[in-house]
């Protein structure tokens, strides 16, 4: 429960800084239909752990019944990568403007509790500056 809040405080501020950071110095409202871009975008990756107790039938039809694949991903948040991580369940990476983070935290809420236990954590892009590092020590 700790992690949940630390992350949860962490995105607060994210969320928090975004909308306070503009070039003209002025508030804007984060819109609902925003679309990612380098000022306003977040990662996140999100765990969603499967439960062991029940057969892979059983939680598919309780995802369908809540409407999980109805409901995610929403339009206009980008899905980065979506893999399945044998043993844990299903790992997934989205880009979205930050002012959609409540948006995704209640579709897993609403539709994925019960068949999933889910953790969030705060990820970004390091693939260039990691592979401009290794080119340089060459």
């Amino acid at each position: 429960m700790g992690r949940t809040k630390g992350f949860l405080t962490a995105f607060a501020v994210v969320l928090a800084a975004s909308m306070f950071n503009s070039d003209s110095g002025a508030e804007s409202a984060p819109t609902d239909n925003a679309t990612p871009t380098p000022d306003n975008a977040v990662m996140i990756t999100v765990f969603l752990k499967h439960d062991q107790s029940r057969p892979l039938g059983e939680l598919n039809a309780q995802l369908e019944k809540q409407g999980f694949y109805k409901a995610f991903p929403p339009a206009g948040v980008e899905v980065v990568s979506w893999n399945i991580v044998m043993g844990i369940g299903q790992v997934v990476t989205l880009r979205l403007p930050a002012s959609r983070l409540r948006e995704i935290n209640r579709i897993f809420e609403t539709t994925a509790w019960g068949a999933y236990r889910t953790e969030f954590y705060p990820t970004y892009d390091y693939k260039a500056v990691g592979i401009a590092n290794h080119e340089k020590a060459q």
